[in-house]
């Protein structure tokens, strides 16, 4: 059992939800304010979330401005439930 490999994999799929819940509140919030871009993003997604990071790479590309939005929610995100993690874990 590799332990270091077990939470370099758990952080991983910790950041890809992460990146799936900020990608979820960005999308609501086009919907309100701009829904062709919410449009875009919602197809752009499509099939790419399951790596965060990757996602987050390939917006950078076409769209950097959302791809910033995103990873501010996702921190925002991170540092309301970081408190919660390590007893929820035990």
């Amino acid at each position: 059992m590799n332990l270091k490999q077990i939470a370099k994999d758990t952080a991983k799929t910790l950041q890809s939800y992460l990146t799936y819940q900020a990608l979820r509140t960005v999308l609501a919030q086009l919907g309100e304010t701009n829904p062709p871009l919410e449009l875009w993003l919602h197809n752009f997604s499509s099939g790419k979330i399951q790596n965060g990071e990757s996602f987050i790479e390939q917006l950078l590309r076409e769209k950097p401005d959302l791809a910033l939005r995103i990873m501010t929610v996702r921190e925002h995100i991170a540092e309301e439930i970081a408190e919660f993690l390590p007893e929820m874990v035990r």
